[in-house]
């Protein structure tokens, strides 16, 4: 089958969770044959050249601290085409060229629609039995969210504005298109109750596609933390485990965090050791005893949590950090409080069953894998 999938950034370099999952999808395409042409912008910093099944609207600023004057274009295309802020983000004349040029021009059997923030796409696609919205999370929730946590006036208003926007385009979305691919029951769970919602399917995600040792990796350190710490959600975490998990574990143990945005530890703590971004993320993880994901906040699937599991190594994590995985392997440990989260650390480290964990986690990786790929090629052939 021919599938033409939009989405805002090509995610083949995979820098954020959420360029992990779409390429998640993307490969459980190919990998059942089909011919996948993706669309979408390119970072300002990307060097990668596209290939042939590639096309790049354009280069981009995205992440709003890094777009010098552009989120003030942005705020303004919000509010002259009604639309939310994030949206406006990606919003451009030349996507919405180029999507007009290619649905005139070829024969899709499909159409997906990745993220709520291009539902402004969805008009220019006349054929709506082919089309399908894959949705990574509930947005409005995470922005009402924000909303509610938030004691700046000027910042609960944005939330609130965008919250109520992006609802309408998800609510619009769900009810214009064939199937709608969620990550969680708890997202479907919603998707469904819209009036007028077509076909709701979750999807067991799969964690990243890169290829897994053969062997469990030498433990180097640990405790280990990884993310983008330049976003709130995970800021959030480090924080909470900073002030109510450090300081309740042993001084001897050494703690290695690594990701964007957290250089303020450096020297701030004796035994952690801010790595910044490492060459390989799944490496990092197996190299720690025990990955530590103290997710508070959040939508969707919890991209990190799929790969420590997947990394072979012990893993400790909150509730919210295992939304969407309810059969974890047994290297999984989930922790309603600050205390337990410490103890179970603590007992992880200590433990000596590397082969057999890894084994175990392994085994987990390759029964999802499969399923994911199966289920989606299921799906996509219902079309």
């Amino acid at each position: 089958m021919s599938i033409l999938f939009l989405t805002t950034i090509i995610p083949r370099q995979q820098k954020m969770g959420s360029e992990v999952a779409s390429q998640c999808f993307i490969d459980a395409l190919k990998q059942k044959g089909h011919e996948v042409t993706v669309v979408g912008y390119m970072r300002q910093d990307d060097v990668f050249e596209p290939n042939s099944q590639e096309i790049v609207i354009s280069k981009r600023y995205i992440e709003t601290k890094k777009a010098k004057l552009y989120p003030i274009f942005w705020f303004i295309i919000s509010l002259f085409k009604g639309i939310p802020y994030s949206a406006a983000k990606y919003y451009s004349s030349a996507y919405v060229k180029t999507i007009k040029s290619l649905v005139s021009s070829n024969q899709y059997d499909a159409i997906i629609i990745e993220h709520s923030q291009l539902g402004w796409l969805a008009p220019f696609i006349k054929n709506k039995d082919k089309l399908i919205f894959i949705a990574h999370n509930i947005e409005h929730e995470i922005y009402h969210y924000h909303f509610q946590k938030s004691s700046n006036l000027i910042s609960k208003l944005i939330y609130k504005r965008e919250a109520r926007l992006i609802k309408r385009i998800e609510d619009k979305l769900v009810t214009g298109v064939r199937q709608v691919w969620a990550l969680t029951e708890h997202d479907a769970k919603y998707f469904r109750g819209v009036k007028g919602a077509m076909g709701v399917k979750v999807f067991p995600l799969s964690p990243g596609s890169g290829k897994l040792p053969d062997k469990p990796i030498n433990k180097k350190f640990d405790i280990g933390l990884i993310g983008s710490w330049l976003w709130k959600p995970n800021q959030e975490a480090l924080h909470w485990f900073l002030q109510n998990v450090y300081p309740q574990l042993p001084n001897n143990l050494s703690i290695h965090v690594a990701g964007k945005g957290a250089d303020w530890l450096i020297k701030e703590y004796p035994n952690i050791h801010y790595r910044g971004i490492v060459p390989n993320a799944q490496e990092f993880m197996a190299q720690a005893k025990v990955v530590a994901v103290p997710t508070l906040s959040g939508g969707g699937i919890q991209i990190k949590t799929l790969d420590a599991i997947a990394s072979g190594s012990l893993l400790v994590a909150t509730p919210v950090a295992m939304r969407g995985i309810p059969q974890p392997p047994l290297t999984v440990k989930v922790a309603k409080t600050s205390e337990e989260f410490t103890k179970l650390l603590v007992k992880a480290t200590a433990s000596s069953h590397h082969q057999e964990t890894f084994h175990n986690a392994k085994n987990w990786y390759c029964l999802r894998r499969n399923k994911f790929f199966n289920e989606i090629d299921y799906a996509i052939k219902a079309i």
